[in-house]
Order: C-alpha cells, then sequence, then structure tokens
C-alpha cells in the first residue's frame, strides 16, 4: 500500500497555488466560550466548486503522463468531487466522465454538467456509483480518479492543514474535520501531525453511516449496510485502505453528529456566521454545538462545501427552527363563525407570535357541526416563547390538539 508523506503535502501545496483558493480561516464568537475556547472556522465551502475537493483532484490529474489524459478520466462522486474532477480536467483539456447516484443533489448534477464533464446517474449511493465507474473505467482505459483512497489526492487535501497552521501562527490546539472516505482528514492530519504532533485531529461522522467509527473500533476497514443521512458528502459505506491505515495512525478521535444537530449547525451557520455550509461540511461545527470531544482550546472547525441544493436546504432549516421551537405547527378548534378567527389571531399576536400559514377545514369528522379545525404554523423567537405561545391560547379557551 502507497504511503502519504509531508513531502507529497507540501509538493502538492505548490502545484495548487496556482488553481486553488487559500481559503479564509475565519473566528466565530457564537462558537467560542471565553475562558473555554476559541473557534475558527477554515471556509472551504468558499473555494472553486464549492468544496475542498478540487485539491486532491487537481493535484492527482497534474501528475498524470500524457498517454493517460489522451484517454481521460473517470471518477465516481456524490456531488463535490465529481466537481473537482471536472474543473481539473477542464484545465488540462482531459475528457471527464463522472458517475453520480442518481439521488445526488441536482445542483451537484447541474454544476458537474457545466464544467463539462459527461455525467452518468446510477444506482442510490456513492458505492453503487462507484461500482459502475469501475465498469465503465475497465471499458474505456480511462484513468480512475479515487474520491480519497489515493496518495495524491490525500496529498491535496492536506494542503488545508498546512494553511489551517500558517494562518493561526500555530496557534491551533484541535483541528476539527468531517469524514467520509478519509481522504480529507488524512491528509490533514499527515500535514499538521508532522510538524505539530501535538495538534489534536478529531473526525466527525453523520451518525447515519458511520464507517470510520466502525473501523476504528473493528480495528480494520468495515463496510456498513446503509447510509442514511443529509450529509450526503460523507456518505461512504467503507473508507479505504489507505485512509484508514492513516487514521489509525495519526487521527486522535472519531465521533458521529446525528441529523437533528446537523441541521442545526446549518441553521447557526447560515444565521449567525453568514456561510453557507451543505451537511458534510457542517458536521465538523455540529460536533463543537454539541462538545462531543473535549473542546477547550484554540479550535479550528472545517467547512468543507458549501453545495446545498436549494429545496434540501429549505427543509433543513424547517426542521432545524422546528427543534429550536421557533416554527411549530399548532391545531385547534374554533366555532366556525364571523369573528372567531380574528379573536384567537388576535391572542396569539399579543403573545408576540407570527402567523406563517392557517389551514381551516370546515369539513373535519374530528370537530363536529358548527366547528372548524384549524392547522397553523406559527413562528416564535425560542421554546419558552412556543410555551407562553400555547399558555395563551388555552387561558383563552382553546384546546391545543
Amino acid at each position: 500500500m502507497a504511503d502519504v508523506t509531508l513531502g507529497m503535502v507540501l509538493e502538492a501545496r505548490e502545484r495548487l497555488k496556482s488553481i486553488v483558493r487559500h481559503t479564509d480561516l475565519v473566528p466565530s464568537r457564537i462558537l467560542s466560550i471565553p475562558g473555554k475556547r476559541e473557534v475558527t472556522l477554515k471556509t472551504e465551502c468558499l473555494q472553486l466548486t464549492g468544496s475542498f475537493k478540487v485539491r486532491g483532484a487537481y493535484n492527482m490529474i497534474s501528475h498524470l503522463p500524457l498517454h493517460q489524459r489522451e484517454s481521460g478520466v473517470i471518477a465516481a462522486s456524490a456531488g463535490n468531487h465529481a466537481q473537482g474532477v471536472a474543473l481539473a480536467a477542464q484545465a488540462f483539456h482531459i475528457n471527464s466522465t463522472i458517475v453520480m447516484p442518481e439521488g445526488a443533489p441536482l445542483a451537484k448534477i447541474a454544476a458537474t454538467r457545466d464544467l463539462g464533464a459527461e455525467v452518468v446517474l446510477h444506482g442510490l449511493s456513492f458505492d453503487d456509483a462507484m461500482e459502475r465507474a469501475r465498469q465503465i473505467q475497465m471499458e474505456t482505459g480511462a484513468t480512475f480518479v479515487h474520491a480519497f483512497n489515493d496518495p495524491l489526492v490525500v496529498a491535496g487535501q492536506g494542503s488545508i492543514g498546512l494553511e489551517i497552521m500558517d494562518d493561526s501562527l500555530n496557534q491551533i490546539d484541535t483541528v476539527v474535520v468531517p469524514v467520509g472516505g478519509g481522504g480529507m482528514i488524512s491528509g490533514i492530519a499527515v500535514a499538521i501531525k508532522e510538524l505539530h504532533p501535538n495538534v489534536r485531529i478529531i473526525g466527525v461522522q453523520a451518525a447515519g453511516c458511520p464507517s470510520m467509527v466502525k473501523s476504528m473500533k473493528k480495528g480494520e476497514p468495515t463496510k456498513i449496510k446503509s447510509a442514511a443521512t443529509v450529509a450526503d458528502g460523507i456518505a461512504v459505506k467503507a473508507p479505504g485502505d489507505l485512509t484508514y491505515a492513516l487514521c489509525q495512525k495519526y487521527v486522535d478521535q472519531v465521533v458521529t453528529v446525528d441529523e437533528d444537530e446537523i441541521a442545526n449547525a446549518i441553521l447557526m451557520l447560515l444565521e449567525k456566521c453568514k456561510i453557507v455550509a451543505e451537511g458534510a461540511g457542517a458536521v465538523s461545527v455540529a460536533a463543537v454545538m454539541q462538545e462531543k470531544f473535549d473542546t477547550r482550546g484554540k479550535i479550528c472547525c472545517v467547512i468543507s462545501g458549501g453545495n446545498i441544493d436549494v429545496t434540501t436546504l429549505q427543509l433543513i432549516l424547517d426542521r432545524g427552527l422546528m427543534k429550536a421551537g421557533r416554527l411549530t405547527k399548532v391545531n385547534t378548534m374554533i366555532q366556525d363563525r364571523p369573528g372567531r378567527l380574528h379573536r384567537l389571531l388576535a391572542v396569539i399576536s399579543d403573545a408576540g407570535a407570527n402567523v406563517v400559514s392557517i389551514r381551516h377545514d370546515r369539513t373535519n369528522m374530528q370537530g363536529g357541526i358548527g366547528l372548524a379545525m384549524l392547522e397553523l404554523v406559527l413562528e416564535t423567537n425560542h421554546q419558552q416563547h412556543l410555551n407562553d405561545v400555547l399558555v395563551a391560547m388555552q387561558a383563552n379557551g382553546y384546546k391545543i390538539l
């Protein structure tokens, strides 16, 4: 098995200077706690193509000899690696084919095609897409650009670690990194641990796809049966043998966050930090918010990508608002007479809540003759405010159903 060295990461950084953005390291007051922790965000969501993936893809493709370039490249991806490969191939005037799961976000599919790649949709997961990509590679002779289990890809992602330490003046204690197949965290860990062995490297996976967590517990690369998470960018059922070995050697801990925690992190980043992050990009922040590890000291969270479908973003935001008690559906009954709805709305308004929508059903059998069922969507400031609104409704004779 090939290895990844600090020298490879340093060399990759030089190759990437002309193509990638040196993304900002942004302080986060909302995540920091005075006297306990100081948090900064590595904004790879603002990288070319909207994620870190272009680093590894470009580094790998830049090493291809001319005869391999003529045969084109092929890759499997849930979306971000697809765009990274497509952009790198475009830079070298190489044909690219990308196999993506049929359920990949439409925005990622469109962006990949816009970069000149031929997109093939196959299967329901990244692993299904990978199997089909391998078949096409055998048929066409194109060079396969692995999303994570390739030394040059890992080395390219490692340039993130060098930038973090340079921009922080080597003052970071812990780097928190999203983990799917393990390519990014492996590269970052090599870069940082070889130069600063006391810096902790913490990986974060979605609880619905904890392949690296299970692999590290078992002591070998392990494939899980299913991958169900909104963080599609890290929904990888099994790490590579290379990335697993590097994680075992360099990574201090890998934790998981659930779907509600991911949604809350996306909402917080958008509302408080003005940063758009996809599910995979937000897991590092979710782990800090929920204190899944010892969060003392100076922490850097890698926001790995921002390529989130607008429809998915709306669903996630609604879920996060509901979880926080800021957006709630409330069912009640009113007498089906003129002015009765106005009275209810006055009670809600006086309690400081906003009515987002109303569904008025006069035919609901549960209510009986002369009553109408109402489904209200209310916007409130927080959970206690919602509780106060419900108490006010009940005090005025409205039963919460």
